[in-house]
């Protein structure tokens, strides 16, 4: 049995009402599940035109028209008001990026930020020859680091030391970030003095660093002002510590009564630019305090880059003085090639048994470098633009070549050093390769030399080789 049509009767208002009611429930019931576009509403409203004929009574059909058009324009605005919190709600939800960089949790507005890094460093040693050292399988580094942001002002960044016998803190400090051209820091953070102590380890491109940072400060505890500006081809920093000795960590605390100010400058005139000397950068760092007391604390120790103490005072000797250094500094880097390198002069103050001198300590390195496979090389490192085992690829191969002299002032001995275990002066050199299989895994092995001159009254320590091997996994 076939269904009657509708009686010619039925008004057209009716089937007006008929068709809105519909409508309204169709979208209705469609709103949870996908939200139409304008441009289906309006399809949908000339259907209906098109089904209520625009024949006959024009007043009715037509008001009828008007009323249907003014409900289908409130339930569009609704829609559209349900998409724009939508999206304001999408905006605001926090962010998660896990990729080669490690992991972020970022505030749907980017002001709060915390980054999960890391870098795990593996050694292999052999010394060959006629060594006092063992070979050895070493962990070297395991720092996780967490960094970020606390709004637009200050961000963040604590990285703990976890190799070795104890763990320790390397680096916890807070910025405040006014402008990129003066941002204070506080905390405990590499002092301005050394480049190489101010490249990260993870973009070393030899095992261990050079001599000339065995004169440098490394990480101490004060508050910096920094910044830079001329869109990056001018940089500074100049703050205030509590002084840390050469080579070395400062203490958790304030050894004595003294400070040291410390400063460094540098230019990169052509930064950004397409000339050749681009990726030229020089600059000069420079530190000035007082130490007074005896001790590790006080007064350093110089190793080899194979990480032999070659020089050390005598146990009786004080830091009694002034403590400066200054140290010009550059890179040049263009396309896979780089060249980096420091001079230092470390001057201390120092007394025994009532007599005092001023010991003048003088190193300097000259670091070269070049991308075998095309990528281009930096001081934060290299990235390989076909990462192992993607399509075929191999990673980045680099070769490496360095030279470097410490000179320890004549006047140190045999008073304040004793010559039969310390040496006037070490001259070393390594040969390194690098293997970048990804941008967080390299494989590093470097073979050094380093032949040392006695000392007055001294004699000769023998000379260190050695082949040191790294597995790095950074994040």
């Amino acid at each position: 049995m076939s269904a009657s049509p509708l009686p010619s009767t039925v008004p057209t208002r009716k089937l007006l009402c008929l068709s809105l009611a519909v409508a309204l429930c169709g979208a209705a019931a469609s709103a949870q599940a996908q939200q139409p576009t304008v441009e289906q509403l309006q399809q949908r409203l000339e259907r209906l035109e098109r089904l209520a004929g625009v024949s006959g009574d024009a007043a009715v059909e037509g008001g009828g028209l008007a009323d249907l058009d003014q409900r289908l324009r409130i339930l569009e605005r609704r829609l559209e008001l349900q998409e724009e919190e939508r999206v304001a709600a999408a905006r605001a939800a926090p962010k998660i990026t896990v990729d080669q960089k490690g992991a972020a949790f970022k505030s749907g507005d980017g002001n709060y930020e915390l980054k999960l890094r890391g870098l795990l460093q593996g050694d292999a040693r052999v010394f060959l020859g006629d060594s006092s050292q063992n070979d050895t399988f070493l962990l070297r580094t395991a720092r996780p680091t967490l960094e970020g942001s606390l709004g637009t002002l200050v961000a963040y960044r604590f990285t703990p030391e976890f190799a070795g016998d104890s763990a320790s803190i390397v680096d916890a400090y807070a910025d405040l970030r006014f402008d990129p051209a003066y941002t204070v820091r506080m905390g405990k953070f590499t002092s301005p003095v050394g480049l190489e102590r101010l490249q990260s380890s993870s973009a070393l491109v030899d095992v261990e660093r050079a001599l000339a940072s065995e004169l440098a400060p490394n990480r101490d505890l004060g508050v910096q002002l920094q910044g830079e500006a001329a869109k990056g081809r001018f940089s500074y920093a100049l703050g205030l510590f509590n002084g840390a000795v050469d080579g070395r960590d400062a203490v958790t605390s304030n050894p004595d009564d003294d400070f040291e100010v410390a400063g460094r400058v540098f230019f990169e005139p052509l930064k950004g630019t397409d000339s050749a000397w681009a990726g030229l950068g020089f600059g000069l760092g420079a530190s000035s305090g007082g130490k007074h007391g005896a001790g590790s604390n006080f007064l350093p120790r110089y190793r080899t880059p194979g990480q032999a103490t070659f020089f050390s005072y005598r146990g009786t000797v004080l830091a009694d003085g002034s403590h400066r250094r200054w140290s010009p500094q550059g890179w040049f880097y263009r396309n896979g090639f780089g060249l980096q390198g420091e001079y230092i002069v470390s001057q201390q103050q120092v007394a025994r048994d009532g007599r005092r001198a001023e010991l003048d300590h003088r190193a300097w390195q000259a670091t070269a470098s070049y991308v075998l496979t095309g990528e281009d090389a930096g001081y934060r490192g290299v990235t390989p633009s076909r990462p192992f085992g993607s399509n075929g690829g191999l990673g980045a191969f680099e070769l490496t070549a360095r030279y470097g002299v410490l000179d320890i002032d004549d006047a140190a001995f045999p008073f304040y050093a004793d010559p039969a275990t310390s040496a006037s002066r070490v001259r070393a050199w390594t040969l390194g390769a690098n293997w970048y299989l990804t941008a967080n895994l390299r494989l590093a092995t470097n073979y050094l030399y380093s032949r040392f001159d006695a000392a007055a009254g001294g004699a000769a320590l023998p000379a260190e080789k050695a082949v040191f091997s790294r597995l790095q996994v950074s994040f």
